[in-house]
C-alpha cells in the first residue's frame, strides 16, 4: 500500500475501535456496534430480541431474554478489538491484492 490512492481507499473503509465502543456503550442493546461491524445478521437478532423483551417484560419472561441481550451486549465488548483488527487487517490485505492485478484505464480498481 505506498501508492496514495490505495491510502486513501484504506483510510476511508477501515473501522475505528474508539467508534465501535461509543456505538457498543450508547445503542449497544440495539446492535448498533455489530452493524457498523458489517455482521448484519447478528446485529438484527440482537435488535429484534430486545425489541421483543420489551412488551414480554410484562408477561414476565421478557426479563429473562433481555437478562440474556445484557450478557451478550457485555460479552461483545471483549470482542470489539478483535473485530476492528481482523476487519483492518483483511481491508489491507484485499487492497494490497488489487495492486497486484492490471488496473482498468489507470485507475484503482476498489476491493469487492
Amino acid at each position: 500500500m505506498n501508492d496514495p490512492q490505495s491510502l486513501m481507499w484504506y483510510q476511508v473503509h477501515k473501522k475505528e475501535t474508539s467508534t465501535t465502543f461509543l456505538l457498543w456503550v450508547f445503542l449497544g442493546h440495539f446492535g448498533a456496534h455489530r452493524f457498523y461491524m458489517g455482521k448484519t445478521g447478528s446485529a438484527v437478532a440482537m435488535l429484534l430480541l430486545v425489541i421483543l423483551s420489551i412488551p414480554l417484560i410484562f408477561v414476565g419472561i421478557g426479563i429473562l431474554t433481555y437478562i440474556g441481550a445484557f450478557i451478550w451486549w457485555l460479552v461483545d465488548a471483549f470482542l470489539i478489538c478483535d473485530w476492528v483488527r481482523d476487519h483492518n487487517l483483511r481491508l489491507a490485505h484485499t487492497i494490497s491484492q488489487q495492486q497486484h492485478l492490471p488496473q482498468q484505464g489507470g485507475q484503482f480498481l476498489p476491493p469487492a
